[in-house]
């Protein structure tokens, strides 16, 4: 059975990789990480492009105990380096570079920039994606393929108790120093087993695809560790919607007989902006079932979503969730639950959602903070190496009571409707974003005095940043210097 069908951004690359071919590749890999010294609770840093080798790295750590952080390949050499220490890695996976809107993203220089301030790292292993020229420092890095060409075949798996970490992965929180949110193995995998299942309706004979990258947690539970643990096929595209053309999702679709469709809302109005002929160009016929995720998605875009997309038979799950919640938390189930546009609905079974006004009483119909007074499966056990933050952050506002930092409301229907953020941490297109860490990356520049950053609508993404700068005496503004600051 075919594991992934993975579509490059250059038009034209194509590659079907059967479950024993990937469970292969886990295997030599795993041992590559033995090999370099990985042990049981290591952990490892991935910096990759959206390729399979991404699923193979995490996977990899996974078989033989050792904690992946898997780092968004469009984050700065800055976020990669503080990440980096901050779970202290010894061992850099990352490549030459990676695609996106047909320019090549410079991967291993951003790396490099990164490891001149990271003495855990012991290796870097280098995946060559582009074949630009790139600089490998001996002793240190080492090409992904003649460490996979030497590697033996088997690996046998670690034994690892439920709880043992599995996974690192950093969120923006309200200051400057991003959260390592840390999950476990069995908690986790049953959530996103049962998620994938359920939510998603999965069969056999269905094509997944999740249009998230595997830079974020809904790449790690709904492209990587959910659909491959319940055996289904599924897409992986590595680059942009709207390259070379903005019908590119429609086409990669029609293409690979794309049966349930899972993307977030900034990207279905920016489809709306570009008009019906384009999916109406190709065949979305064997699409049955459509998701959302990452950020509330307003009514009016849903509707778009169900008439032109799924053709007005297909359900829309428009799921609610968060890093730290592991996998959906909110949701309608398809075929049982009566959905309305705009609702996450209700919670998934075995998961119970409130909502609290200021004083910790609970709100039955109205407007409210949401809140989650038991735990579930794919929970957060801490923020690493913090746990003191841990319990400040989400546990004190309400005891015994897990605060996600999202406000919404309830209709006479028991229905949630996702209102947003109501802290410092900004949604940017499905995106979280602390405002203390940009503030904190522009102050670094030599020009900058102070920084204040604040989010503002946006018609697409929900919402944007705006900075408000104050340059240091003797500098002076300019379209150069707002464009410098914005990189």
């Amino acid at each position: 059975r075919v594991a992934l069908i993975w579509e490059g951004e250059p038009p034209g690359e194509v590659r079907r990789i059967t479950y024993g071919e990937l469970h292969s590749d886990v295997n030599k890999f795993a041992n590559v990480l033995k090999g370099l010294g990985v042990r049981r609770g290591d952990r490892v840093a991935i910096y990759l492009p959206m390729v399979p080798e991404v699923a193979v790295a995490m996977l990899a750590c996974a078989r033989i105990g050792a904690v992946h952080t898997v780092v968004f390949g469009g984050f700065s050499a800055e976020s990669l380096r503080d990440r980096i220490n901050d779970a202290g890695a010894k061992v850099l996976i990352t490549a030459d570079g990676g695609y996106r809107r047909g320019a090549v993203v410079p991967l291993k220089i951003n790396a490099d920039d990164a490891l001149t301030a990271t003495p855990g790292i012991e290796h870097v292993v280098v995946l060559r994606r582009t074949g630009q020229t790139v600089t490998i420092k001996s002793g240190r890095d080492l090409w992904w393929s003649e460490l996979m060409a030497k590697a033996a075949p088997e690996c046998p798996p670690e034994a690892m108790d439920a709880e043992d970490p599995l996974y690192i992965l950093y969120t923006s929180g309200t200051t400057g120093k991003p959260k390592g949110i840390l999950h476990t193995t069995g908690g986790y995998l049953t959530h996103v087993y049962a998620t994938t299942k359920w939510v998603f309706d999965l069969k056999d004979s269905d094509v997944f695809w999740c249009t998230a990258d595997v830079g974020w947690v809904t790449g790690h539970s709904y492209v990587v560790y959910g659909p491959l643990a319940l055996g289904v096929t599924e897409v992986m595209y590595e680059g942009a919607p709207d390259h070379p053309g903005k019908d590119r999702f429609w086409a990669l679709c029609a293409k690979h007989g794309v049966t349930v469709f899972y993307t977030a809302p900034t990207a279905i109005r920016a489809f709306m902006k570009w008009g019906t002929e384009l999916p109406a160009k190709h065949d979305l016929s064997k699409l049955r079932l459509l998701g959302s995720v990452g950020e509330p998605i307003n009514p009016e875009a849903w509707m778009w979503y169900q008439e032109h997309i799924g053709g007005r038979r297909c359900p829309i799950v428009d799921t609610w969730w968060q890093t730290e919640t592991g996998g959906i938390m909110i949701t309608p189930l398809p075929g049982v639950t009566a959905t309305k546009p705009g609702s996450t609905t209700i919670p998934f079974p075995g998961i119970e959602a409130v909502l609290l006004d200021g004083e910790g009483n609970e709100v039955k119909v109205g407007g409210g903070y949401l809140a989650i007074p038991k735990p579930w499966p794919g929970m957060l056990r801490t923020i690493w190496g913090d746990d003191e933050r841990y319990r400040q952050v989400y546990w004190t506002r309400w005891k015994n009571t897990y605060f996600p930092g999202d406000g919404a409301k309830r209709d006479d229907d028991g229905y949630f409707w996702i209102l947003g953020r109501v802290d410092d941490v900004l949604n940017v297109a499905g995106h979280r974003i602390g405002t203390m860490e940009v503030e904190s990356a522009l102050v670094d520049h030599s020009a900058v005095a102070e920084a204040a950053v604040v989010g503002r609508a946006h018609d697409l993404k929900g919402q944007a940043l705006a900075a408000f700068v104050t340059l240091k005496e003797g500098r002076q503004a300019s379209d150069a210097l707002r464009e410098e600051l914005k990189q």
